[in-house]
């Protein structure tokens, strides 16, 4: 007999129901069979009542059976210490649910109002999470345990396209489908005469990788400072002023005299830029790849007028090779303004 005996370390309805399934599928046997061989299949520490004779009578028994209150409390602290990791940090979330499904399920929690309040335990609580934040709201009216692990994995998929302080990103030009790039150590032959920055390949190469940094551990469209570093030179993005006879002013770009907008490590680049939803006026809530935002920068030694960045079809040269401008401007927004942000890879 390679059926497993019932020791209750497992939960009744399933070793029945597995029962019935070998017994009655594989080998045709009958109800009172299979009871007979059940029963003979149950641990001599566990005692029953006599007069057992259906399916029904012996499941009822076994759960009313000190080992099945056993099981159910100790199912019940499992779930309490049950702790959630997302894949960025290494963790399995189909596992996770999987064994969150079948804790509740052992210790017959059906309530999906309890179901909610151990799952949101299982969070991260010792550091700002947005799983954890979100939770609660997006959770509203839902009310059964298919809906619960359905929200739940949109959360977990909304957190993982999430831009964090740290993350390598490239920056798309909507208009042209060319990535922000860089070369490192090939400048400009006027203006700030520092690293240049052009719109180019139609893939994200090595190039076009930005390390993006902010304070904290998320960007917010409300607060919403950050700085991107060129991966290959290491180098700030930004617009570059120099020291004139009366103060300061800042680089013409190379064809149109707009704002020259480079990479610089040098104390004159000022690097520090806001960005906006361009499709979403007001837009709160946080930096997620794939957003398509307007990127704006204070020019300091200019009454903090605001300028935004800008591709477009004219092109300037260096040498023998040609490279399409990236400028800013004070116009009016448009098309060649939009850039489309998504992560690469993030930090660990």
């Amino acid at each position: 007999m390679d059926f497993p005996k019932y020791d209750g370390s497992k939960h009744p309805d399933e070793w029945l129901d597995d029962a019935q399934k070998y017994f009655c599928v594989r080998q045709g046997k009958s109800e009172e069979y299979i009871v007979y061989i059940a029963l003979s299949l149950i641990d001599s520490i566990i005692k029953l009542p006599t007069g057992i004779d259906n399916i029904e009578k012996l499941r009822n028994a076994l759960k009313e059976d000190i080992s099945f209150t056993v099981f159910k409390n100790t199912n019940k602290r499992k779930l309490q210490s049950l702790k959630y990791n997302p894949e960025r940090k290494g963790g399995d979330t189909s596992y996770f649910i999987s064994t969150f499904r079948k804790l509740c399920y052992n210790a017959e929690i059906n309530d999906i109002e309890e179901q909610k309040r151990y799952l949101y335990k299982s969070l991260p609580n010792n550091h700002f999470d947005y799983i954890s934040n979100e939770f609660y709201e997006k959770m509203k009216n839902v009310n059964s345990i298919n809906e619960l692990i359905k929200r739940f994995e949109e959360i977990v998929l909304e957190e993982s396209n999430l831009i964090r302080n740290g993350s390598v990103v490239a920056l798309k030009h909507i208009a042209t489908g060319k990535y922000l790039s860089s070369i490192n150590n090939l400048c400009y032959t006027t203006g700030s005469k520092t690293q240049i920055l052009f719109v180019g390949s139609s893939e994200p190469v090595p190039n076009s990788l930005w390390k993006i940094e902010f304070g904290g551990e998320l960007a917010t469209y409300a607060n919403n400072s950050i700085k991107l570093q060129h991966v290959k030179s290491e180098r700030l993005l930004g617009i570059y002023c120099i020291q004139i006879r009366y103060g300061y002013d800042y680089c013409k770009s190379p064809s149109t005299n707009h704002t020259e907008v480079s990479c610089s490590n040098d104390g004159y680049l000022n690097g520090d830029w806001k960005f906006n939803h361009s499709k979403l006026k007001n837009h709160q809530g946080y930096l997620k790849s794939n957003d398509i935002i307007n990127l704006n920068i204070e020019k300091r030694y200019d009454n903090n007028k605001v300028e935004f960045l800008r591709s477009h079809d004219i092109q300037f040269t260096i040498g023998n090779d040609t490279f399409q401008e990236v400028v800013c401007h004070n116009e009016r927004l448009g098309g060649n303004d939009e850039a489309m942000v998504h992560r690469t890879y993030s930090r660990s």
